[in-house]
C-alpha cells in the first residue's frame, strides 16, 4: 500500500492482526486484491497475516484467524498494515512497539486499518503526519497524540504511511492501490466485482449524519467534536462563528430542538460511553477526556442522563 510501487511483483503486504482486530475491515482490504490477480490472471498482490506470537488472533466478532507468521519470524514487506478495533491500546507492549520501529527503519511502509495507528502513533511513527482512523475513536486518539494530524476521512495515503476509517473503507484504500498500481481499467472491473459504489473519495466523511443545510450550524458541531476534552464556552463559540449568543441559540432551537449547551453536554457524555466501553482507562482520566474537572461531576451528568454511575454502566453485560 505504499506510494511508489516495489521493484518485485507480486506486491507482497503484511497485515498485522491485534487482538480483538476488526474482521470486516480486514477482510475489506484483502478482498479486491484477490479480486485483482483473479481477474488479471496472475498474482499482482499477495500478502501474509501476522500476530505477535505466531498464534490465532480473536477479531471483535468472537471468531478466530490463524497467523502464518509470528512478529520475531515474519518476512521483510514493503508495506504493513497494523489491525485493530475495540479497546486499540490492549495488545500495545514494549515488543510491539520496538517491532514497529524497526520495520521503519528497514523502509517499511507502515499504515493502519481502523484503530490500528494507536500502536504506530504509540511507537513515535505518525508524528506530524495525516491520518484517519474510526470516528468514534478521533477525539481519544487527537488527546493522546497531539503530534498527529488525525482527519475524519475515508482512507489517506501519503509517501510515508497509509490509513483508513475500517469497515468497507478498506476496500476504497485497496482500490485506490489498485489503481495506482494497474490503472483505471483494472481497478474499475473489481470495482464491478464488489458491487462497490465508486461515488466515495478519500476525503468523503465517514459519516452521513444528515449534515444541516444551515452552515453555522455545521460549523458549530465540528468545533464541538473537535473540543471535546477542553469544551469552548458557548459564547467563545459563538464568537468564532461570528454570531451572537443569542443567535447560535435560536440556530440550534430551530434546528435541533435543543439548546446548544445541551447537544455539546449530549456529545461529551457519548464519547465517555464510548470510552468506558472500548477502553481500561480510569472514571477520572475518562472524566477529563471529556471535558469534566472531576470525577465526581462526570459521575452527576453521566448517572443523570443513564441513570447509572460510570463504573455500574461499565459493568452492565
Amino acid at each position: 500500500m505504499r506510494l511508489h510501487a516495489p521493484d518485485t511483483t507480486p506486491e507482497r503486504i503484511g497485515f498485522l492482526l491485534l487482538p480483538r482486530f476488526a474482521m470486516v475491515a480486514f477482510f475489506s482490504a484483502v478482498e479486491p486484491l484477490r479480486i485483482a490477480n483473479r481477474i488479471s490472471g496472475e498474482t499482482l498482490f499477495d500478502w501474509a497475516t501476522i500476530s505477535q506470537d505466531g498464534g490465532p488472533v480473536t477479531a471483535s466478532n468472537g471468531m478466530t484467524l490463524d497467523a502464518d507468521y509470528a512478529m520475531a519470524a515474519a518476512p521483510n514487506v514493503p508495506s504493513l498494515a497494523v489491525c485493530a478495533s475495540f479497546a486499540p491500546e490492549a495488545g500495545i507492549d514494549d515488543a510491539l512497539l520496538d517491532w514497529l520501529r524497526a520495520r521503519a527503519a528497514a523502509n517499511c511502509v507502515v499504515g493502519g486499518v481502523d484503530t490500528g495507528c494507536f500502536a504506530l502513533a504509540a511507537a513515535g511513527l505518525l508524528d506530524d503526519q495525516t491520518v484517519t482512523l474510526h470516528w468514534e475513536s478521533l477525539p481519544e486518539f487527537r488527546a493522546r497524540f497531539p503530534r498527529v494530524d488525525a482527519v475524519e476521512s475515508i482512507f489517506e495515503v501519503t509517501p510515508d504511511s497509509f490509513s483508513c476509517a475500517g469497515g468497507s473503507a478498506a476496500i476504497d484504500m485497496s482500490l485506490d492501490l489498485i489503481r495506482r498500481r494497474h490503472g483505471d481499467r483494472l481497478v474499475k472491473r473489481v470495482r464491478e466485482q464488489l458491487i462497490h459504489d465508486p461515488g466515495r473519495r478519500p476525503a468523503s466523511r465517514q459519516r452521513d449524519r444528515g449534515r444541516p443545510d444551515d452552515p453555522n450550524l455545521q460549523k458549530a458541531l465540528d468545533l464541538m467534536e473537535a473540543n471535546l476534552e477542553a469544551p469552548l464556552a458557548i459564547g467563545e463559540l459563538a464568537a468564532r462563528l461570528n454570531l451572537s449568543w443569542r443567535s447560535l441559540e435560536r440556530l440550534f432551537v430551530r434546528h435541533l430542538g435543543s439548546s446548544p449547551q445541551r447537544v455539546y453536554l449530549d456529545r461529551r457524555l457519548s464519547h465517555a460511553q464510548r470510552l468506558l466501553r472500548d477502553t481500561r482507562h480510569s472514571v477520572m482520566d475518562i472524566a477529563l477526556a471529556c471535558g469534566f474537572a472531576s470525577a465526581s461531576s462526570f459521575t452527576r451528568a453521566f448517572r443523570r442522563r443513564h441513570g447509572l454511575t460510570p463504573s455500574a454502566w461499565r459493568q452492565l453485560p
